[in-house]
């Protein structure tokens, strides 16, 4: 009984390029070679990119990229590039006009008229506005400013409080890796019998785990 209709779905490719490593933490980010990389992984078939408004520049970087694929390339490639972003606000009160002034400045980032997936993001569980700016996020997908509506790091609990509010989720990327197993209990099973699929990444290694992979 999900708002949105049948229409919540897109095809990705099962690696995506985490951009991550543009959020500041490894040094100055020389924007042309940044876009160059990515019409690279583009041009290999890897055409799905994950970021996040807090990514440093990484929703204007997927608009610097996505021109350059518009002048560029072949129209079979656009077809084929998504880029997946995040929002996470802080704990205020969702009003329309906040969720709405946030999906647009994303929006104006990435150069398009609709975010091919939104994953949301909540700190505070204590304080229910996640369903309220989820509600308004729906509104905005069904008014075309967003094509599919997904969670970041959400918890099995909050999941399923956020499904039975009729709110059309296709998917919850969250930390899954050999040291960290957490989905495969609830969540998994959750996913399952609702058909939420699962994006998985893996958490930056502590600095020992890397000298052991070394």
């Amino acid at each position: 009984s999900s708002r949105g209709g049948t229409d919540s779905s897109l095809a990705i490719c099962r690696v995506l390029n985490g951009m991550w490593q543009t959020s500041g933490g490894w040094g100055r980010i020389d924007r042309a070679d940044a876009v160059d990389a990515m019409l690279a992984y583009a041009d290999a078939g890897l055409s799905t990119f994950d970021m996040a408004d807090h990514y440093g520049p990484a929703e204007d970087l997927y608009g610097m990229f996505i021109n350059k694929v518009r002048r560029e390339r072949p129209p079979e490639m656009l077809e084929e590039v998504r880029g997946l972003t995040k929002w996470v606000p802080p704990p205020v009160k969702m009003t329309r006009s906040f969720v709405e002034e946030n999906i647009n400045r994303s929006r104006k980032r990435m150069d398009v008229a609709a975010l091919d997936m939104l994953q949301f993001h909540w700190w505070d569980y204590a304080n229910p506005g996640y369903l309220d700016a989820l509600k308004h996020i729906t509104d905005l997908k069904e008014e075309g400013k967003i094509k599919t509506v997904a969670l970041t790091n959400f918890d099995t609990e909050r999941l399923q409080i956020i499904l039975e509010n009729g709110i059309p989720i296709v998917s919850n990327q969250v930390q899954h890796s050999i040291v960290d197993m957490r989905p495969q209990k609830k969540m998994a099973e959750l996913c399952e019998l609702t058909g939420v699929k699962l994006i998985t990444s893996a958490p930056s290694p502590p600095s020992r785990l890397v000298l052991l992979l070394q």
